[in-house]
């Protein structure tokens, strides 16, 4: 039985009807409005001419604000940094890097400069941090901070960003509360004057959490985590082949000394055999069922054994399990060939992620507003990601938490460790419980489900097929592939599948069953004649717009053909991110990194050779999404989209942005158009538009991207999001079933029968197909309503142009929810 001998099927059940909270990418914006003249749907607006914003533009008047990176490195650290710079200096603010963290604002001197806007340029793409950090003893010394105090009020900042982990900003708190007696005794000894410490009598401070091991309590996603997977997932995949060659076994260690959340989405993303998280040690016999796994999987056809361990691995008595102890154990016990894998620093290395990029980006904007509008009496906060919403919370309650769960393992109170890491993790933990260590009851629930890709191939669709076929299995279901779509359902393309057969799935692109466009209203007689011989119950439909148009049909289809009438479910997946219901894709993130690493690259060429502007043009069909988030991701200069109409003039205040750019020191431009955007403003419009009007002063190339961005290996992000996707849309359908079934016999005719599975700010939902016609425009295949359009102006904001800052929806200041579990309540 695995690890968790104690979990039988019906606890496994309730462990998958658990709420699968996915932490929601957060997403962002673009540029400037644009579409096609004339096919207006109602959601489109005008590109309003820019304008200036009095109130925003004198918010930073006469202030000044120093952003500083502290402890470890992480990827997007840059990104949040350039944010802070151009937002700050947009609202009027004058802005300072501290270089080398702390230990630069004890030194002073040269390690406090002004910064400009072209200071930031080409920092977008660069991993670590470029301002540098250190870890400073002597800022923890009262004689440290008297010095740093003074360096700021020499400067005139009043204003403090800090990025880093829980340390940094447990010390940058401790600098505000007590800067009133730092200045008054620099006073005292003539290190200020009077005067100075009156302009600074009150010190503001906001933080950013910067560290790959997402071990900080209150948000979702920590600046850093992302890319960390993506380089972990990269190893990953290169030790399987090699392992599969050699039939090996590979321990690998990742970071993590006080937080198994790498340890853990590694597992899931990569379907490890084995994971050991320090927030929940094994059981005490844990190398016997360890080895037994092994062996299961030796037997089933496994060429292969991939164990993932977290650096702080413990045992339940508090004893570190390092990766040659397993190793060891695996050579003694089974005689594999075992090799152990450390990837150490690597983990913070390499280019930020598109994720990443965005999340900085944001939160670097929130910081900046959160610092201008605070008071003496605001107290410090951390800029926060909760969903894809920026919150702010009190940053000594986010660290406290986060203190708790380090006490609780300390105490080996292990289950209230997990409880303080959150809903989020929880799931993920019980997810990979499931798919890891339960198996197959011998005994048959009777029902059969099928499982198809429609529409055009998405990476991640094969991990939400392993997931639903292996989920179904454990539910005791009969699991059909269906082959090429509905078209496969139509000439009989299915065959059972089984729980050998979709391993490793999760690391492969594309689709390994096939998907095709083909709608099924033609073909209905053969699709019931099919689902009837073949005794399915229920269908689980994995694909794009078309699954949600063909799932449409084929309630449609109810009236006439009785053998239509089983409940279906949709997992949205698609590039294009344009399903209505669901305000995220499986594909969608490996399709932006596709298009954000192209982009680095153009950018790259086009600063060697000076003066040159490239015009990309992205898929997505009339969904901006794709254009929108790479242009924030990869630093744009415009990002031309349907949903926001643009005309001539608007193409012209472009180039003569662009015009005035190559004055500067930064003398290359990016510009990205989404592919439908507009029937007469072409790619090969614009770019020969922008080839007249530039000559002489920069010449262009473009580059349509094409079919690559649907290909490539998924994502981290996308093999996870399959995974609960897969998970979660097996247990509502059993549930359905069952529900609708009479005498033996399956009928399912409500509206609630047939629902797609999204993504709702934070939350997985299930919402009914007929429901979602009201939301869609089916002309153009996209949602009426689409979230990330009114982040769109924080692009150009970032790209310099001078545009009215809407501040109505800012962050508030929040409380976060203690889950604090007392001694008492554990004894």
């Amino acid at each position: 039985m695995g690890v968790f001998p104690e979990l039988s099927l019906e606890a496994s059940k309730l462990l998958l009807s658990a709420s699968l909270t996915c932490a929601a990418v957060f997403l962002f914006l673009t540029f400037f409005p644009f579409a096609q003249k004339g096919r207006e749907p109602p959601a489109r607006k005008m590109a309003q001419p820019p304008k200036v914003q009095g109130h925003a533009e004198s918010l930073g008047a006469g202030k000044a604000i120093a952003v500083l990176t502290s402890g470890g490195d992480a990827q997007g650290m840059n990104a949040a940094v350039r944010a802070v710079v151009r937002v700050g200096i947009y609202l009027g603010a004058k802005v300072y890097f501290v270089h080398e963290g702390y230990q630069g604002l004890v030194d002073g001197g040269d390690n406090i400069k002004e910064a400009t806007w072209e200071s930031v340029s080409m920092m977008l793409q660069l991993g670590g941090t470029v301002i540098g950090s250190a870890r400073c003893q002597d800022f923890r010394t009262r004689e440290g901070r008297l010095q740093a105090a003074r360096n700021l009020v020499k400067r005139g900042i009043t204003n403090l960003c800090v990025i880093g982990g829980d340390g940094s900003l447990t010390g940058a708190d401790t600098f505000r509360a007590e800067w009133s007696s730092l200045l008054a005794e620099l006073v005292k000894t003539g290190g200020i004057t009077p005067e100075e410490a009156k302009k600074s009598n009150y010190l503001n401070i906001v933080g950013m959490v910067g560290s790959i091991d997402n071990d900080f309590c209150g948000t979702d996603m920590t600046i850093g985590t992302d890319s960390a997977l993506h380089r972990i997932m990269e190893i990953v995949d290169a030790i399987t082949t090699t392992a599969q060659s050699h039939q090996r076994t590979f321990v690998l260690e990742v970071m993590g000394r006080h937080c198994g959340y790498l340890a853990l989405i590694t597992a899931l993303a990569c379907g490890a055999d084995w994971v050991f998280i320090p927030e929940s040690p094994p059981e005490d016999d844990w190398e016997d069922h360890l080895c037994r796994r092994l062996t299961e999987r030796r037997v089933g056809g496994s060429r292969l054994n991939i164990i993932i361990v977290a650096e702080g691995a413990i045992d339940k008595q508090g004893k570190l399990i390092t990766s040659d102890d397993i190793k060891n154990l695996v050579v003694k016990r089974l005689g594999y060939d075992t090799r152990v894998t450390i990837l150490g620093h690597v983990q913070r290395g390499g280019t930020p992620s598109a994720f990443d990029r965005i999340l900085g980006s944001r939160m670097g904007v929130e910081a900046v507003m959160a610092l201008l509008e605070g008071t003496p009496d605001t107290p410090a906060c951390v800029v926060s990601l909760s969903g894809n919403q920026a919150v702010r919370l009190p940053l000594m309650e986010c660290v406290q938490v986060t203190k708790d769960v380090t006490t609780a393992m300390k105490e080996k109170r292990f289950d209230d460790a997990l409880k303080l890491r959150g809903q989020s993790f929880q799931n993920n933990w019980n997810v990979y419980k499931l798919l890891a260590h339960i198996r197959p009851p011998s005994t048959k629930s009777g029902y059969t489900l099928a499982v198809l890709n429609v529409g055009a191939p998405a990476a991640g669709m094969n991990a939400a097929v392993r997931s639903t076929v292996r989920i179904g299995l454990i539910h005791g279901h009969r699991m059909l592939a269906v082959h090429d779509g509905f078209e496969g359902l139509a000439f009989g393309m299915v065959e059972e599948i089984s729980w050998e057969r979709v391993g490793g799935w999760t690391a492969l692109g594309g689709s390994k069953l096939g998907t095709k466009r083909t709608l099924p209203k033609k073909y209905f007689e053969e699709i019931s004649a099919n689902i009837s011989s073949f005794g399915i119950h229920g269908l689980i439909i994995i694909g794009g717009f078309e699954a949600f148009i063909g799932s449409l049909e084929l309630m449609e289809g109810r009236t006439k053909y009785e053998e239509l009438c089983i409940p279906l479910c949709i997992i949205p997946a698609t590039v294009s991110n344009n399903v209505p219901g669901s305000d995220f894709s499986i594909g969608a993130d490996t399709a932006l990194n596709t298009i954000t690493t192209t982009c680095d690259r153009i950018k790259q060429s086009a600063a060697g050779t000076k003066r040159r502007v490239f015009i990309i043009e992205t898929m997505g069909g009339y969904c901006g999404y794709l254009a929108t988030l790479a242009g924030l991701a990869g630093g744009a200069d415009a990002a031309y989209i349907f949903e926001e109409r643009f005309s001539i003039r608007d193409l012209q205040i472009n180039v003569e942005h662009l015009t005035e750019k190559m004055k500067t020191t930064v003398k290359r431009g990016l510009v990205l158009r989404n592919e439908r955007c507009s029937e007469n403003y072409t790619t090969d419009f614009i770019y020969n538009l922008y080839s007249e009007e530039g000559k002489g002063i920069f010449d262009c190339r473009k580059n349509v991207l094409g079919h690559m961005q649907q290909g490539g290996t998924p994502t981290p992000f996308d093999r996870n999001f399959g995974t609960k996707m897969g998970a979660k849309a097996v247990a509502w359908i059993t549930g359905k079933i069952k529900e609708c079934s009479r005498h033996g016999r399956i009928f399912a005719n409500t509206a609630d029968s047939a629902c797609l599975l999204g993504m709702r700010k934070r939350s997985l939902v299930f919402q009914p197909i007929n429901e979602l016609k009201e939301q869609t425009d089916f002309e153009h295949r996209i949602p009426k309503e689409q979230w990330w359009l009114k982040l769109r102006p924080i692009l150009k904001i970032l790209a310099k142009y001078s545009i009215e800052l809407d501040t109505s929806e800012k962050a508030h200041l929040e409380h976060i929810a203690h889950k604090r579990i007392s001694l008492e309540s554990n004894i």
